[in-house]
């Protein structure tokens, strides 16, 4: 009999464990790293193309303020080269930086504005990623057809007046002009193909409120101290100035200009925002505190309307008369509640700053002085617009229906032949005719119709967008009012906000929640059918 030794777990043999194999490298590997190489490089060449060229051409104030300039823009490129960030900065370039009075200091041989520069790289950029990313595709303008047949009518006047245009040596005028319009209606057509969802469209919105704000504060800085800070960015950002400063009063003060061309020009494109911070204080994503957005954005549009006070412009005040009025026809309650508040604060800018509120409110019941300071100085720089209208009519009955080709009217520096109009569609109708006349009318009422019609039917059951679509329309508008009283197409930051709001509006009508309903609602009884 044997005994056997107790039986216990077997010991488990010790194995030297194992190293992970490191994968070998494949083609789609290496394809992989290939592009983010190309891109370190092309990034450092650029980098050091920018750096070896401020050293070697520009001041050394110039040089260093532009090599902080690219270094920032290299800290910050995951958000400033993003389709979020480029349209981030088009808001900012268009509502800070002022038109006609910097350039970026690169020895050309014209002035390389800063505005000209975005556009044509979003351009640039858009144009790529429609072509190369598969991803990405054309958004629908809804606008186009209307935008097209007003450029095509400016594009009939060159035509219709080519010999007189060549003879008088204008022809390449006539061209850069049409050019210089195209680079600007491209702004809608940028900002339409980057508003790809909501979440975009409401910040888009916040932002111009916001810019418009903070344009607005200053303008009162402005108005207060007669210090434009606007016009003092060349001291902290590599810009050439193009223009000196320039002063005008009225109303025992200084008008300010803020970052817009003229104080006209300020007062409309502070009182196209107006409308867009009404609907904010409703629905915008913060605060979440219903009270609390609302007193926020109440100041908003106080600081707004106080902003265009600043310029002392009459035309603001018919910009925003006729806003109003067309929210009396449209949606009373809304215009009965914003007249109902609007009461005090009147009776407060009667008693604080009376001189001012006789020039702005006042002087429309004396018709007879109103109508007597539109007619001084006829003939001359700075006629009244009803002495600038007798001689416009005489030369356009010399050529009432093409007029004189688009660009044939130099109104300033040493080739002026023309005065200035102070009115865009009597401009419109001498150097284009009644052709051009009927497609400016064309291209700003047809937006119009189309964002009615579609709040009140396709939206009507969708307040968040049909109101969206309303605040659109009211400042559309009154940049169209504004058209009979300035040369509206000539101060390009009021005009850029127009084309910035007329993407928005083209996103309501096809890509919104409503509209996207509205199509699979039509779509699908054609689907059955089949």
């Amino acid at each position: 009999m044997s005994i056997e030794a107790p039986r216990g777990p077997t010991p488990t043999p010790r194995t030297t464990p194992t190293p992970p194999a490191t994968p070998m490298p494949t083609a789609a590997a290496g394809r992989g790293a290939r592009p983010a190489f190309l891109r370190q490089t092309v990034a450092i060449v650029v980098v050091a193309g920018v750096a070896l060229a401020a050293v070697l051409l520009l001041p050394p104030l110039t040089a260093g303020a532009t090599l902080l300039t690219v270094a920032l823009l290299f800290l910050a490129r995951r958000l400033v080269f993003s389709w979020v960030g480029g349209l981030a900065v088009l808001v900012a370039v268009i509502m800070f930086v002022p038109v006609r009075r910097y350039a970026l200091p690169i020895p050309l041989p014209f002035a390389l504005e800063p505005y000209r520069v975005v556009l044509i790289l979003l351009l640039v950029a858009v144009v790529a990623a429609l072509a190369l990313d598969r991803t990405r595709t054309w958004r629908p303008v809804a606008f186009g057809w209307p935008i097209g047949i007003f450029v095509a009518t400016l594009l009939v006047s060159i035509i219709a007046n080519g010999p007189e245009l060549v003879t008088a040596g204008l022809a390449s005028t006539a061209a850069g002009a049409l050019l210089n319009f195209l680079i600007l209606l491209s702004t809608f057509y940028i900002a339409r193909q980057l508003l790809t969802t909501e979440r975009l469209v409401l910040g888009l919105i916040t932002a111009l409120v916001w810019c418009g704000t903070i344009v607005a504060v200053l303008a009162i800085f402005e108005r207060i101290t007669r210090v434009n800070l606007f016009w003092r960015l060349a001291t902290v950002l590599p810009l050439k100035l193009l223009a000196d400063d320039s002063e005008t009063f009225r109303a025992g003060g200084f008008r300010s200009y803020g970052s817009a061309q003229h104080p006209i020009a300020l007062s409309v494109m502070l009182a196209m925002l107006i409308p867009l911070a009404i609907y904010l204080a409703q629905y915008a994503q913060r605060p979440h505190n219903d009270l609390s957005r609302r007193i926020l954005y109440g100041g908003v549009v106080a600081v707004l309307l106080v902003g265009v006070l600043t310029a002392v412009s009459r035309t603001a005040v018919v910009v925003l008369g006729v806003m109003l009025l067309l929210t009396l026809l449209l949606r009373p309650w809304l215009g009965v509640t914003l007249i109902a508040l609007s009461l005090p604060a009147l009776v407060l800018g009667f008693l604080l700053v009376p001189k001012m509120f006789d020039t702005l409110f006042a002087s429309f019941l004396d018709i007879d002085s109103l109508i007597a300071s539109q007619q001084t100085s006829p003939g001359m720089t700075g006629a009244g617009r009803l002495a600038d209208l007798g001689p416009a009519m005489q030369q356009v009955a010399a050529s009432p229906f093409f007029g004189t080709g688009m660009g044939s009217r130099i109104v300033v520096g040493d080739e002026a032949n023309a005065f200035i109009l102070d009115n865009q569609v009597l401009g419109t109708l001498m150097e284009s005719g009644a052709v051009g006349v009927a497609g400016l009318a064309v291209f700003m009422l047809t937006p119009v119709l189309m964002l009615v019609r579609w709040a009140f039917t396709t939206a009507r059951d969708e307040p968040r967008y049909a109101l969206l679509a309303f605040a659109v329309t009211a400042a559309v508008v009154g940049y169209a009012a504004a058209l009979f009283f300035y040369d509206a197409f000539g101060f390009y930051q009021t005009f850029f906000v127009l084309c910035l709001l007329l993407a928005v509006g083209a996103w309501l009508l096809t890509e919104s929640p409503p509209a996207v309903a509205a199509r699979a609602a039509r779509a699908a009884p054609a689907e059955v059918a089949r």
